[in-house]
């Protein structure tokens, strides 16, 4: 039985590749279907009005339907609202964008990292770079939490022992929440992991996580960095590869 037509759905444009001279295989994130695939027929050609908004980063309403894996777009409409970021804004962009295509399934709705990732969006976009990478760790905390991967922050794992807060402890991938060790690259205070755990749990949590993120932005990155690799199944991912060789550059 073919799927109804589904109509007027916000999504982002997360990755694009040829399908055939004409046609576009479009992986995109919707806020209500989560994860899709989608083919864009005849996209390619100079004629078509879907070819120059269909990109990364710009705010979308789509049309899309059919019974298979791969559904078939119908429409799309620019939501307008900002340009297409450029530098490391850009990169930044494209790295929210390879981590939710390793780490969400297809057609899994999360409809609250829809609208965190559209938050961040236009923070890339925006001319705001000093919380630029407060952002980026809010939303690696965000998607952690919203498909499981994060461990709750004001207990050890293991022990399910209380943190003290001037205690110091480190999160790493098969330990959870730890205390820390004179080998660890990175840690936060108790009190510190408790605070952001507590703004963890508010009902619309972006823009306190991004406040707190804000304070312990340089010790949180290379531990949720680490946590997210291993859950990717990568040593790097390439867009941080990327920036890593154009920064040496």
């Amino acid at each position: 039985m073919a799927t109804s037509r589904i109509s007027n759905e916000p999504a982002f444009v997360l990755h694009r590749h040829d399908w055939s001279e004409t046609s576009l295989i479009l992986e995109v994130f919707t806020r209500n279907h989560g994860r899709m695939a989608l083919v864009a027929k005849g996209v390619k050609r100079p004629s078509s009005s879907f070819r120059p908004i269909l990109l990364p980063l710009q705010p979308l309403h789509l049309a899309f339907g059919g019974d298979a894996e791969i559904k078939t777009l119908k429409a799309a409409e620019w939501q307008g609202g900002h340009v297409m970021p450029t530098g490391d804004a850009l990169m930044s962009g494209l790295y929210l964008n390879e981590l939710l295509l390793h780490l969400l399934a297809r057609e899994d709705p999360h409809p609250l990292l829809f609208d965190v990732y559209a938050s961040v969006v236009q923070i890339i976009a925006s001319e705001h770079g000093e919380v630029l990478e407060s952002a980026l760790r809010a939303f690696e905390l965000l998607l952690l939490r919203e498909i499981g991967l994060l461990p709750l922050l004001d207990a050890q794992t293991l022990t399910l022992m209380a943190l003290h807060p001037q205690e110091r402890y480190s999160l790493v991938p098969e330990g959870g929440l730890r205390q820390a060790s004179a080998a660890d690259r990175a840690s936060l205070s108790g009190a510190q992991w408790t605070a952001l755990q507590q703004v963890l749990d508010e009902r619309v949590p972006f823009t306190s996580v991004l406040r707190a993120c804000a304070e312990v932005a340089t010790a949180l990155k290379p531990q949720l960095r680490t946590l997210l690799n291993y859950h990717c199944g990568v040593t790097t991912l390439r867009t941080r590869q990327m920036m890593v060789d154009l920064q040496n550059l």
